[in-house]
């Protein structure tokens, strides 16, 4: 099953390739609806594919817009293009390239004020997974110093997610024996981290 779906993605590839190139041939000799169903057919394609080089969605448009125009004006120099699909978004990933230099060059903005292409912000993420690592260290090393009782009650109750009746059944307790026991636990950790 898998390989026919494999096989079938591969053949609409090939129509997909097949029919763009037939479009840019009938473009080439003078087809104005041909360069309109180009552009019907890729629009979106390039819009999505532009969203994650920039957040510019004003500048995203205006840089699609003109690899249209320059396609449109230059179809006589299309001859040498194998892969119609893949020349739409390297022209765009450089027509974007293009206006984000331009822009930061005549910008009287500071490097740091400028906003990132990605919304990802690496640092904070590192600096993120570092405190939640020094965190479980610490809550590790204080549960360590806690009676295993204590340490499995508060586990179940915090961790777990355990109701108090839950606590009392796994660990064969009474109800009010889990509540002293998770007391003093508790008082432990507050002293120690005190």
């Amino acid at each position: 099953m898998q390989q026919t779906n494999n096989n079938n993605t591969m053949m609409a590839g090939k129509n997909d390739e097949s029919a763009m190139t037939t479009l840019l041939l009938a473009f080439q000799s003078g087809d104005v609806n041909a360069f309109s169903r180009l552009y019907d057919l890729n629009i979106n394609i390039l819009f999505n594919y532009g969203c994650k080089l920039t957040t510019d969605r004003e500048l995203l448009k205006d840089c699609i817009h003109d690899v249209f125009v320059k396609i449109y004006t230059k179809q006589a120099e299309l001859n040498h293009i194998e892969n119609f699909k893949s020349y739409l978004f390297i022209s765009l990933k450089n027509r974007l390239c293009d206006e984000i230099r331009k822009r930061v060059y005549v910008s009287d903005a500071e490097v740091e004020e400028l906003n990132p292409v990605s919304h990802d912000d690496v640092e904070n993420n590192y600096l993120n997974q570092e405190r939640e690592q020094v965190n479980n260290c610490l809550v590790k090393r204080l549960l360590n110093q806690l009676s295993p009782r204590q340490r499995e009650a508060l586990t179940l109750y915090y961790i777990e997610e355990r109701k108090y009746e839950d606590i009392c059944e796994i660990m064969n307790m009474n109800y009010q024996s889990v509540r002293n026991l998770m007391h003093r636990g508790l008082s432990k950790l507050k002293s120690i981290a005190g």
